[in-house]
């Protein structure tokens, strides 16, 4: 954003209505598919009961839940095979997912309904702004990412959403000893993963190497990750729990 735009405008909303055009930052690109009709008859059967619109703001957790048990966040999670899987297993968890592709949330629920899962809700939206906005200070038990987009060409990792803002952001929703669990199949992005928050503040390793954990029970192995073993590339577990 231009000086002169930060001086004349309150917001980038304001900017761009009076024909500015501002870039964002976005950590993903919208590969939006087609809705099968199972997908948007979900979005549409079950959407007020298990959708969240990033425009009601902060979420009152103890109300959305009906109780006050601990709450872990997952950032995109594709077709929700496994988060729904998660959800299923540990029903003494609340769930909260988070895609920006509506086909995946389509998806989501459908399996989620067809299974009976009550302690999950999703949100179609970006991540960053949901947590900005959505997602109350020290709420959090756990986050998971899990096979981000790699961004695999040099001249892409700035898109990588594993960035020191985005690790803070992170960090400032979880509660204390609250654990940021990532995974991915690119070694490189695991060494960037790494290296971030190592040097992130008020942060601890939870390996007990001081690099990668093994992959815990809690997260079920995944298409990605099948694809990886099938392509010769190793899978790297990272937890870090907040200080």
């Amino acid at each position: 954003m231009t000086e002169e735009i930060k001086k004349t405008h309150k917001t980038i909303e304001e900017a761009e209505q009076e024909g500015k055009y501002i870039r964002k930052v976005r950590s993903f690109v919208k590969r939006e598919g087609r809705l099968t009709k199972g997908q948007e008859r979900a979005l549409n059967e079950h959407w007020e009961s298990m959708g969240l619109n990033h425009s009601d703001g902060l979420l009152d957790t103890g109300s959305l839940f009906g109780n006050d048990n601990p709450i872990v966040l997952e950032i995109g999670f594709g077709m929700g095979k496994s988060l729904v899987e998660m959800a299923k297993a540990a029903p003494e968890l609340n769930f909260i997912g988070v895609e920006v592709h509506k086909p995946g949330v389509g998806a989501c629920i459908a399996l989620a309904a067809e299974q009976g899962v009550q302690n999950l809700k999703v949100f179609e939206h970006d991540a960053i702004e949901v947590l900005a906005d959505c997602i109350p200070e020290n709420s959090l038990t756990t986050v998971q990412l899990f096979f981000p987009d790699p961004w695999h060409k040099k001249k892409h990792h700035k898109r990588r959403i594993v960035q020191a803002d985005f690790v803070e952001a992170i960090r400032q929703k979880l509660i204390v000893g609250g654990v940021f669990h990532m995974a991915t199949d690119w070694e490189n992005y695991a060494e960037c993963m790494l290296e971030d928050m190592q040097t992130a503040q008020g942060y601890k390793n939870l390996s007990a190497t001081n690099d990668y954990v093994p992959r815990p029970d809690s997260r079920p192995l995944t298409k990605f990750e099948s694809r990886g073993h099938r392509l010769g590339h190793g899978v790297w577990d990272l937890q870090f729990s907040k200080l």
